[in-house]
């Protein structure tokens, strides 16, 4: 047989191509034996930083690393090479070359100089490297400085060496600093204990606390124009006013309806015009330095504000960082906003549930609510009306009815009858509303449970229309996870956090400890075998354990350097199972967990909470990550790639 020519051969791929591609199950294919990120878009944003020179571009620290804008916001995208941690506390630009800037992550400071192309640590003498504040000397910009949980670190030669410099400073749980622009040796941290005052570059600091009754300080801002006037944001307390560097503080909360300050601004060109980001109440907008606040709101639909950022050259467009929903923006001071969220995949995804009958349809619990996608994550849209807790932690899927569904969230159980469309609690009954996970009876739906933090299990056989606690026996109530027999639907199980495995085998109507050979009690997940459901798995704080007995019994089966937060089984193969945790990424079992190897190609975000399964192509598999979205993969050992790598060998 004669060899086949490059041109012969290039024919073959492109028909190889278009027969993969139309053998392809779902609406959007998601990478072949490699995972694919898709959003949803959004997540918690820490802070955010405006390029002094070119002020369309921005930079958002979140809890998925450092996004990059160069269009004012409408588009993002992630810049994290060197980054060794994704949660990014602090941004800072240095204000003579933007192209250099800084990052406070809970690693370090990572410094890039190629506008965030690359970032490395810098971090020698840096004793305590969880940073949650920085600063940079607007005048000499090789100068900065670092709040830390262990007090301030200064640098003066642009990140190469740090020193403590904490004479003075009675709180070293550092949470905010602020340089005056005139005169920048003084300067001024936010701890936990108050304000505090420097005025020799950090040589010596002294408490600046008169009159503030509130001393868990989160944020600083001081008036450009006039450095005397300084604000300070508490935790509980409102907005404080100093007009005397410090010497004299006045709560400064008229119409302040929420007293939880995370974040501050002012308008450099007009500094009576401050702003300032709640948790739970949105931006407010005070015109008259402080003395009126009101609420500025229209259209911000995530209202616990993070960080806020001035266009320093047309200051009516700012930018407001939210918990959950990404970032917002607003080009007329506030009056209304609008998500910026396009490529900001920074979302942590708590929970997935998949249809059952229609697997192209799926849901994501995260931190902003609840995202739904009908075209197998290619595309999502958050579905929160009604959702007054968006804080969500388990979903649970009807599997005769899907349209029908639950959220547990941190405040309680809500339910929508029709895909998401809508929510409504329902928490009758439910005297702990911190739900962390949720089961569904396979045979009668009706009946579902609810695992809570701190007030352990409670059940429902109505749909969620009452609730009782279902507790006897149940000894430690910190219930992360539950798992159901589908063959014997009243037997079920309990992880718990540090109190092991608890089943019941009476629909929750009492419980006893299963713990033999569990030797790690911290039970994040659990998984039962669809065929042989005498056959469960357990994920730890020390890798997986299994039991072949109903939970009698427990053997280690490895991973036992992972902390195993999420499980799923294959419905179609009970001999494969995946397991995944955070930092650890998937790994994947063909035997039962005899032995594992990791599946982690393409997976940018490897600190993986949760895993589901397409019930209907069971090669299908999502992973929910914090800070990265959802990542999905088709596992295929496909006839026509093999066939092309026979064909070019």
């Amino acid at each position: 047989m004669q060899r086949i020519t490059i041109l012969g051969k290039i024919l073959l791929i492109c028909l190889l191509a278009l027969l993969i591609s139309l053998s392809q199950p779902h609406t959007v294919s998601a990478g072949i034996n490699i995972w694919t990120s898709y959003g949803p878009e959004g997540g918690i944003i820490f802070a955010l930083a405006i390029d002094p020179v070119t002020p369309t571009t921005l930079y958002a620290g979140t809890n998925g690393g450092v996004f990059k804008s160069t269009d004012s916001g409408r588009n993002w995208s992630a810049v994290n090479t060197g980054l060794t941690n994704t949660d990014v506390y602090a941004l800072a630009i240095d204000p003579v070359t933007p192209t250099t800037l800084y990052a406070g992550i809970w690693g370090g400071v990572f410094k890039s100089t190629d506008s965030g192309g690359n970032w490395s640590a810098v971090n020698t003498g840096l004793t305590n490297t969880h940073v949650r504040a920085l600063a940079i000397d607007p005048i000499t910009p090789a100068t900065l400085y670092a709040g830390t949980d262990g007090g301030v670190f200064k640098s003066t030669n642009s990140g190469g060496n740090w020193s403590a410099v904490n004479t003075g400073l009675t709180d070293t749980w550092v949470r905010a600093l602020a340089i005056d622009p005139i005169t920048p040796a003084t300067l001024y941290t936010g701890t936990d204990g108050g304000v505090f005052k420097s005025t020799n570059g950090g040589g010596d600091w002294s408490a600046v606390n008169t009159g503030l009754t509130n001393t868990y300080v989160s944020t600083l801002a001081i008036d450009p124009v006039t450095p005397t006037t300084l604000y300070a944001g508490t935790y509980g307390g409102g907005v404080f006013k100093s007009t005397n560097s410090g010497g004299n503080w006045s709560a400064v909360n008229t119409g302040l309806t929420s007293t939880s300050v995370f974040a501050l601004a002012i308008d450099p060109a007009t500094p009576a015009t401050l702003y300032a980001g709640t948790y739970g109440g949105g931006v407010f907008k005070s015109t008259n330095s402080g003395a009126n606040w009101s609420a500025v709101n229209s259209g911000l639909t995530a209202t616990s504000v993070r960080a806020l950022a001035i266009n320093p050259i047309m200051p009516a467009t700012l930018y407001a960082g939210t918990e959950g929903g990404g970032v917002f923006k607003s080009t007329n001071g506030g009056g209304d906003w609008s998500a910026v969220n396009t490529g900001l995949t920074a979302t942590w995804v708590r929970a997935l549930a998949i249809d059952p009958i229609t697997p192209a349809t799926l849901y994501a619990g995260t931190d902003g609510g609840v995202f739904k996608s009908t075209n197998g994550g290619a595309n999502w849209s958050a579905v929160n009306t009604g959702l007054t807790n968006t804080d969500v932690h388990a979903l649970a899927i009807n599997p005769v009815t899907p349209t029908t569904l639950y959220a547990g969230t941190w405040g309680g159980v809500f339910k929508s009858t029709n895909g998401g469309g809508d929510w409504s609690a329902v928490n009758t009954g439910l005297t702990n509303t911190s739900v962390s996970t949720l089961a569904i009876d396979p045979v009668t739906p009706t009946t579902l449970y609810a695992g809570t933090y701190g007030g352990g299990v409670f059940k429902s056989t109505n749909g969620g229309g009452n609730w009782s606690a279902v507790n006897t026996g149940l000894n430690n109530t910190d219930v992360w996870a539950l798992a159901i027999n589908p063959a014997t639907p009243s037997t079920l199980y309990a992880g718990t956090w540090g109190g092991g495995v608890f089943k019941s085998t009476n629909g929750g109507g009492d419980w006893s400890a299963v713990n033999t050979g569990l030797t790690n009690t911290w039970v994040f997940a659990l998984a039962i075998d669809s065929v042989t459901p005498t056959t469960l798995y357990a994920g730890t704080l020390s890798g997986m354990f299994k039991s072949t007995d109903s939970g009698g019994n427990w053997v280690n089966i490895g991973l036992t350097d992972t902390w195993v937060f999420a499980l799923a089984i294959d419905p179609a193969m009970p001999t494969t199972l995946y397991a995944a945790g955070p930092w650890s990424g998937v790994f994947k079992s063909t035997d039962s967990g005899a032995n594992w190897s990791e599946v982690n190609a393409g997976l940018t975000n490897t600190d993986v909470r949760t895993l589901a399964i397409d019930p209907v192509t069971p090669t299908r598999l999502y992973a929910g990550t914090y800070g990265g979205g959802v990542f999905d993969m088709e596992q295929v050992a496909n006839p026509y790639y093999l066939y092309l790598s026979a064909i070019l060998r």
